[in-house]
């Protein structure tokens, strides 16, 4: 999500399970109209401070995340009293009777979160953060690296990767690895929006050269 501080017109940001869990990066994004981050590590409704000065503004899906706690009006109101702007949150409408009620029963966010410290690179592990990773399922890890992999593969013009060739090189990993490599392949669909057409080809030729190089590798292992 780092990649967010040098894509200041990026108007549309999609990191949903992604063990994400700030938001900091994204406060110099003055264009973005729609923030998915659906199931991610977000323990605070602080990290909404860093959004309040992005004008434009208008979707965001926040929901499965631990920061929405067990009481969903609190969360709602405060979200709304924060975020005025918003005209859907949570993939559910916005009415001008939430707005007005939002500035009685929500919250104001007027500073950042505190932040923990960090070891070797990776975060350290919460309660509310290990209790979101134990319910969400391997499965469900898979289904989302497949989905971006093949995301980038399309703009590329390359096939889409099976299922079974997919999970035969993506041995199970560790935590920090898996979000090190998400990052990674965020990072590529965010600029691959930035290139033209030029820049998409070299692309493509690049990735080209590492896939035969991969698959020549294969054929000498067997």
């Amino acid at each position: 999500i780092s990649i967010c501080r040098d894509l200041p017109n990026i108007e549309v940001i999609t990191f949903s399970v992604n063990s994400i869990s700030d938001l900091e990066p994204l406060n110099q994004c003055q264009n973005l109209s729609e923030l998915y981050l659906r199931k991610n590590n977000i323990a605070s409704l602080n990290e909404l401070f860093y959004l309040k000065n992005l004008p434009r503004l208008r979707v965001l899906w926040l929901s499965e995340n631990p920061c929405c706690g067990s009481d969903p009006h609190r969360y709602r109101m405060t979200v709304l009293r924060n975020l005025p702007s918003l005209q859907k949150l949570d993939n559910q409408a916005v009415t001008e009777e939430e707005l007005s009620q939002a500035l009685v029963d929500g919250e104001e966010i007027a500073a950042p979160p505190a932040r923990r410290s960090v070891e070797n690179g990776c975060p350290e592990s919460t309660e509310s953060s290990a209790a979101e990773s134990t319910t969400e399922t391997e499965s469900e890890l898979l289904n989302f690296s497949l989905e971006e992999t093949n995301k980038i593969r399309e703009e590329l013009g390359m096939k889409p990767v099976p299922r079974d060739k997919f999970s035969s090189f993506s041995p199970r990993e560790t935590d920090c690895n898996r979000k090190k490599r998400n990052n990674v392949l965020n990072a590529i669909l965010l600029l691959m929006k930035e290139l033209d057409a030029e820049g998409l080809e070299i692309v493509q030729q690049t990735v080209g050269r590492r896939l035969q190089a991969f698959r020549k590798k294969e054929l000498q292992e067997e």
